[in-house]
């Protein structure tokens, strides 16, 4: 029915109980937004965007890189025992890594898509799963940069409170306790007993 009409529609897609029709497009469309699918294509919705494409492509490699490491050794590995896996795919999982991060940046400007949300939700779940596997599975780590300079905060906050109380006592004048003697006359007794002599 090529008919436009409020009514056409209406007769089509709400006219039974259930209103299925209505209720998938709508579930659909919520799915697609919650799932910020928009957030991977072009603006005019033409296919991946070129950032999408580049970090699949990326994250294809990471996995086959995983797989082929794998390949070589026994079924029965220990935990530990991955270390052909985190030699020989770090650049690719580094790479892999800095690109996620970058598109984060730029999808908070707005990005290729024109939309400014989190990333889609097949660029997210990628970068988890590859993620876990090389955090979890593999247990290979990258060593944190910012160890050194957050030691050296958390050392010198640590201190502070020594250090104020230390050239709080050294700084401070210390009071010392001076006895003053008082200056009376020395008994009632003796005043008298000057009296009677002079009288």
């Amino acid at each position: 029915n090529s008919s436009e009409s409020h009514n056409c529609a209406k007769s089509i897609l709400t006219s039974d109980r259930l209103q299925i029709v209505v209720t998938l497009s709508e579930f659909f469309n919520e799915t697609w937004e919650a799932a910020n699918c928009a957030n991977c294509l072009k603006n005019n919705s033409e296919g991946l965007s070129n950032s999408t494409e580049e970090f699949l492509d990326l994250f294809n490699k990471s996995l086959t890189c995983f797989e082929h490491n794998l390949q070589g050794q026994a079924v029965y590995l220990s935990p530990n025992n991955y270390t052909e896996v985190c030699k020989n795919c770090n650049e690719t999982y580094t790479k892999l890594n800095d690109l996620y991060n970058n598109l984060q940046r730029m999808n908070r400007q707005g990005g290729e898509s024109g939309h400014s949300a989190h990333l889609c939700i097949d660029v997210e779940d990628a970068m988890n799963i590859t993620r876990k596997l090389w955090s979890r599975t593999f247990n290979c780590s990258v060593p944190c940069s910012d160890t050194v300079p957050v030691i050296a905060v958390s050392s010198f906050i640590l201190f502070l409170p020594i250090v104020f109380y230390l050239s709080s006592f050294l700084h401070s004048k210390q009071k010392k306790r001076i006895l003053i003697l008082p200056k009376r006359i020395q008994s009632n007794a003796s005043l008298v007993n000057i009296q009677e002599k002079y009288s």
